[in-house]
């Protein structure tokens, strides 16, 4: 198919300057150090609290897109996810901050690094440097729940009259904008439930990490061509599409492969189409997008939908390399079809 209008498929581009923040988007929005972190929620309807969450494209993928921009020092509390939840750092660098009170050690992730970090554990993350800094998230399932927090956090967002209802919506009871009779509060975790999301030791986390310039190409990629290379970065098992597992496969589901695509100055990938959803983010470099006779020009920090089906090929116009994060929306990708 090739009768995407530009404009419809503008509505499908999410463009870094046009990302609209949260500040108030969780339970620890007015907790010191944690005040001045932006949530970005770019393919919905992610794990957002609040209802001032803009929701920049709502279409089901089958996982979510996030982002979180934070400037040096700036904190995101201990919570834990039920399904997976992946960072791709865009820019700055950053401390991950392991167990309910940061007890269980750090793992320091600098700019092209990919991490996917286990579900059902405690975890936060601080901006360690100088300036703002960009995270790219990706979290598993269609509806990724809600978060659990550490009961330290509950007991801090309490003090600044910030509370959670059962359903996870946030509430300010300092703005008297809720009545306690009609409003069912969420509970903090209890002790034998923060005992049961224990902290995999360093070693197994280090299995969920890859570094950057680290990830290796695969020449039997369908992709691959001059000037062009594809990376597995997750992949829970060997697809159908020649990439074996990993390097980070995980021991709880992820439902969707991540790939680095690479393309040199001015190399070409041929129109093809995809079964499966694909969302493109720009780590670095500008990306051609081509359909019939319409294209888009993308650019660091652009995120992309490319609807399922759709026929494009991808060109790097520009005199550096294009580093691209490629989201596919299955466990086993199918080869693609080019174009006859």
């Amino acid at each position: 198919m090739t009768d995407w209008t530009r404009e419809q498929m503008a509505q499908r581009l999410v463009r870094y300057a046009d990302l609209v923040p949260c500040r108030t988007a969780f339970l620890d929005t007015r907790t010191p150090g944690s005040t001045e972190k932006e949530n970005f929620t770019i393919i919905g309807p992610g794990v957002s609290e609040s209802a001032d969450q803009f929701v920049h494209i709502t279409e089901k993928h089958g996982f979510n897109i996030g982002a979180a921009r934070q400037p040096f020092g700036c904190v995101n509390s201990q919570h834990s996810h039920d399904t997976a939840e992946v960072f791709v750092v865009h820019s700055g660098h950053w401390r991950l901050l392991f167990g309910p009170n940061r007890e269980d050690g750090t793992l320091d992730i600098a700019p092209g690094d990919v991490v996917s970090v286990p579900t059902r554990m405690f975890r936060g993350f601080e901006k360690v440097d100088q300036g703002l800094g960009f995270l790219y998230t990706v979290l598993g399932e269609d509806d990724p729940g809600k978060v659990t927090w550490a009961p330290a956090v509950f007991e801090a967002a309490s003090d600044y009259g910030l509370k959670l209802t059962k359903d996870g919506m946030l509430i300010d009871t300092s703005a008297g904008d809720y009545t306690l009779r009609d409003t069912e509060l969420a509970a903090p975790i209890d002790t034998d439930n923060v005992e049961e999301l224990v902290t995999p030791p360093l070693e197994k986390l280090l299995e969920c990490i890859v570094r950057a310039g680290t990830a290796v190409a695969n020449p039997d990629s369908p992709l691959a061509g001059e000037g062009v290379e594809e990376a597995g970065v997750i992949g829970p098992r060997a697809t159908d599409d020649g990439f074996a597992a990993g390097p980070i496969a995980g021991w709880w589901p992820h439902g969707f492969n991540l790939r680095q695509l690479t393309l040199q100055t001015g190399a070409f990938i041929p129109s093809h189409a995809r079964r499966e959803v694909e969302v493109l983010f720009v780590q670095s470099g500008t990306l051609e997008v081509r359909w019939g006779d319409e294209s888009l020009l993308l650019g660091a920090g652009d995120t992309l939908s490319v609807p399922v089906g759709l026929y494009r090929s991808y060109r790097n116009t520009a005199s550096v390399p294009a580093v691209v994060f490629v989201t596919r929306g299955t466990d086993n990708p199918a080869r693609p079809v080019f174009a006859a």
